[in-house]
C-alpha cells in the first residue's frame, strides 16, 4: 500500500526491515510535533476496494475539518493532538505514515481500520525566497552528512544546510544530467561516468 512515491516523501511502515525506517519515523514525529499552534486540515477517506489511492477525491467534503492543533505528540506509534480550546484529545494509531515534504502533508494509514486513510496538512505554508546569483560555495563532510555553505557578500547573506546520504546522491544525479547535456563544460569521461553510475543507484 502507498501513494505514488515522490522524491521528497518520507515513509515509515510498521515491522518494515528498511534500515531508514526508524530515522524516517523520527523525522515524521518531529514534523508532527512542529504543528503546535498551527492551523491544519484533517480529512479521512475510504480506500477503494481495488486499492488504487489515485481514485481518492481529496476535494473538500462536508465532514472535513480545519482547526488549530495543540499538544501534538507521538507516543509509541500513536499520534496525539488537541483542537484549540478543547480538552479532549484525539489520536491515530498508525500502521504506516507517509510524509510529503513538498506539499507539507501527512498520510496516516490506521492500524484499526485498514480501509481508511487520514490526511493532515497545513492550511497555508509561507516560504521566504532568497535569490543568490554571485555567491561563494564551500562544503565540509560531517560524519555521513555533507554541510554546504553559500555566501553572498553583496547581499550579506549566508546559507548553511546539511545533506544526508540520499540527498547527496539525488543532488549528484541531477548534476550528472546537467553535465551530460552541457557540452561546453570541460569534464573528463571518467568523472561523468562516475556521476552517472551514482545516478543509477
Amino acid at each position: 500500500m502507498g501513494l505514488n512515491i515522490m522524491k521528497n516523501t518520507i515513509i515509515w511502515r510498521q515491522h518494515s526491515d528498511n534500515p531508514d525506517n526508524l530515522s524516517n519515523f523520527n523525522t515524521i514525529c518531529q514534523w508532527w510535533s512542529n504543528l503546535e499552534n498551527q492551523e491544519v486540515n484533517l480529512a479521512q477517506r475510504l480506500i477503494p476496494d481495488n486499492g488504487n489511492l489515485d481514485e481518492i477525491d481529496w476535494q473538500t467534503q462536508q465532514f472535513d475539518e480545519k482547526f488549530i492543533i495543540t499538544a501534538p505528540q507521538v507516543r509509541g506509534i500513536t499520534l496525539y493532538g488537541k483542537k484549540q480550546n478543547q480538552e479532549q484529545q484525539f489520536n491515530f494509531t498508525a500502521s504506516e505514515l507517509e510524509l510529503n515534504l513538498d506539499e507539507n502533508e501527512l498520510y496516516i494509514y490506521l492500524q484499526s481500520r485498514n480501509n481508511v486513510l487520514i490526511k493532515v496538512w497545513q492550511t497555508q505554508v509561507k516560504y521566504e525566497t532568497i535569490s543568490l546569483t554571485n555567491f561563494q560555495l564551500a562544503s565540509q563532510q560531517v560524519g555521513k552528512d555533507c554541510v554546504i555553505l553559500l555566501r553572498d557578500k553583496e547581499q550579506k547573506v549566508e546559507v548553511s544546510f546539511s545533506l544526508k546520504t540520499d540527498q547527496q546522491l539525488y543532488l549528484l544525479s541531477q548534476l550528472a544530467k546537467i553535465l551530460k547535456l552541457n557540452a561546453k563544460l570541460n569534464l573528463s569521461p571518467e568523472t561523468l561516468s562516475e556521476l552517472l553510475n551514482m545516478m543509477q543507484k
